[in-house]
């Protein structure tokens, strides 16, 4: 059985999120890193969230309502060069006031891609988030791409290129393949319990 799902909102603006109250879990990261995927393989959706092959094509806030119970919110990507300057200046203000103000928000997802070393946003992300002591995870996507052999450095990378502690980044830290669906049971189990206490979430694929 899939989740219900609708697309509840697409913000550009405060006065244009969703005013329910209900709990959000946000998802950030660069362009093309696979953040709409992530959040279809999470809702075991194949193609509701939005993807493309031209990165840099999400430029609003896009809430997802999973069966009336919380909110996964795709924020605009980042760090892409043919984007419009424009469009860069407005990300800044768009995510942060966002991020800095929102209520509901549970949590983020900080979303990076496996295969690359983070890039200077990805850290400048990172340092944001810590600093303002915003609750957040790293998933690490298109694990697929790499051998299991070599999924083990690649991670070292990203720890080492988010400056995450040692001691915890283990359980901060996830290598996902949304095409195979591997991780995507540990990171319901790592963010279950932003949503609500005890939280039980169905991912199977309809």
């Amino acid at each position: 059985m899939s989740l219900e799902v609708v697309l509840a909102a697409n913000a550009a603006k405060p006065s244009e999120y969703p005013d329910d109250g209900l709990p959000e879990i946000a998802f950030a990261g660069r362009s093309n890193v696979g953040k709409s995927s992530l959040i279809n393989a999470l809702i075991g959706r194949r193609r509701f969230a939005r993807t493309s092959n031209t990165p840099g094509r999400t430029q609003r806030l896009h809430f997802y309502r999973v069966a009336d119970r919380y909110y996964l919110v795709d924020l605009p990507g980042y760090g892409f060069a043919r984007v419009p300057m424009a469009v860069k200046r407005a990300w800044g203000p768009m995510v942060r006031t966002y991020l800095g103000t929102r209520g509901p928000l549970a949590g983020v997802i900080q979303v990076v891609d496996l295969r690359h070393p983070p890039s200077r946003e990805d850290g400048q992300l990172a340092a944001w988030l810590a600093e303002y002591h915003i609750r957040h995870w790293v998933v690490a996507t298109k694990a697929d791409k790499l051998s299991r052999g070599q999924r083990p450095a690649h991670l070292a990378a990203v720890a080492k290129g988010l400056n995450l502690d040692p001691e915890t980044r283990q359980a901060r830290l996830f290598a996902v393949s949304a095409v195979k669906r591997d991780g995507i049971d540990a990171v319901w189990a790592a963010i279950a319990p932003w949503l609500e206490p005890g939280a039980t979430i169905d991912t199977a694929e309809p």
